[in-house]
């Protein structure tokens, strides 16, 4: 041991950014172990490392009884005064071992176990880092994909895990490609600290608003809910906090820049976005567009909504696979149940009404288009006959 071996473990803590202290500690405690095992089994060793100029001492301990239950740590009282008159009972007393006596074993076992203990003082450091650091959007660089499909990503200071399930769809990872990822949770391990990170999550789809668009950042436009199927459609409910501000519009953008700019970061996702609404019903009604719906009955109890669609409406509602429903039971929290109707009593299905009745009538008079226009807004809801009585 000497000069350059310490200088050699200062550049190392600096290099792995470890306490230097503590990693001279972590030595002391890998060559005790080291000696015990394989010099002096059974003893109690204490290692002491001048941090200056590097030089070893090695000692064994012994506690000093009135009777001596265990030789290799205990002995007598007769036998310490030889050595140190003042000893008593109680206390301890120090034998110096030459270092020269490590073998080879032992010195491989020091280096094994000093490796060890940096590598578990580089995952506490590791873990300290992100601990606390879930729920927050990183950009990371993809560093290797094995043959499961996990996606292992370099955070600058750690590696992230992202498994299928929270990859988008269809998107291509490449060693080298940066990326903005989600982290979802971090937790310390038996093989250290464990960081789960998500390219699917709603979140990032948040994030991403709130970078390409100013009036969700300062607030003005608030996202109230977001439901994600990554890779091929969201919703997203947003609301305004002033009324002279469009929220959709200023989501969407001159010719859809804004969402554009969003979705071009998600493998051109395609984004809903759709009127907050504190009605129930009517956030409901929003969540299902573009189909047209009509009446809706809600069991807020059991979080169920009924809702009835004309048949032409149907597919559009339900979406690809389900997607346009499913996606609305999402973002409203309503468990959604589609009843087709044949006709809907909803304001289009009022005006188409009258529209037919204004059609069945021979119109003759100049006045023709006020006639059709008396007609549609001036229909009895109880006139059977479905013919409107127009003055001359």
């Amino acid at each position: 041991m000497n000069k350059e071996f310490i200088d050699a473990l200062n550049q190392l803590a600096i290099e792995r950014n470890l306490d230097k202290e503590q990693l001279l500690l972590s030595f002391e405690e890998a060559l005790e172990q080291a000696y015990e095992r394989n010099v002096e089994p059974g003893k109690d060793i204490e290692v002491q490392v001048d941090p200056e100029n590097g030089e070893i001492e090695v000692l064994v301990i012994k506690r000093v009884v009135e009777e001596v239950e265990d030789p290799d740590k205990e002995l007598t009282l007769e036998e310490a005064a030889v050595l140190d008159p003042t000893i008593e009972v109680g206390m301890e007393i120090e034998f110096p071992v030459d270092p020269e006596r490590f073998t080879r074993i032992a010195v491989q076992t020091t280096k094994q176990v000093i490796t060890q203990k940096i590598r578990e003082a580089e995952r506490a450091i590791v873990f300290d880092e992100y601990k606390d650091r879930a729920g927050e959007i990183l950009t990371a660089v993809v560093s290797r994909v094995d043959n499961k499909r996990n996606v292992f990503v370099d955070l600058g200071r750690g590696e992230a895990i992202m498994p299928p399930k929270e990859q988008i769809p269809g998107e291509r990872y490449m060693v080298g490609m940066r990326l903005k990822v989600y982290v979802v949770k971090v937790e310390l391990s038996n093989r250290g600290p464990s960081i789960l990170v998500s390219r699917a999550a709603p979140e990032l789809l948040e994030y991403l608003m709130r970078q390409e668009i100013p009036e969700v950042s300062d607030e003005t436009v608030e996202l109230k809910a977001v439901a994600r199927e990554a890779g091929q459609r969201s919703k997203v409910a947003v609301t305004s906090r002033n009324p002279n501000v469009d929220p959709i519009g200023a989501c969407i953008g001159h010719r859809g820049s804004r969402i554009q700019a969003v979705t071009s970061e998600l493998q051109r996702e395609r984004v809903d976005i759709i009127m907050w609404d504190a009605n129930p019903r009517e956030f409901i009604r929003n969540a299902l567009s573009p189909a047209k719906v009509g009446n809706i009955d809600l069991d807020s109890e059991s979080g169920e909504a009924r809702v009835m669609v004309a048949n032409d409406q149907l597919s559009l509602a339900i979406g690809k696979g389900g997607q346009n429903v499913r996606l609305a039971a999402k973002l409203t929290g309503f468990k959604i149940d589609l009843i087709a109707s044949e006709s809907v009593s909803d304001l289009d299905a009022a005006i188409q009404a009258a529209a037919a009745r204004v059609d069945e009538e021979t119109v003759t008079t100049p006045d023709s288009r006020r006639a059709a226009f008396d007609a549609l807004f001036s229909a009895s809801p109880d006139d059977e006959s479905g013919e409107t009585e127009t003055e001359s």
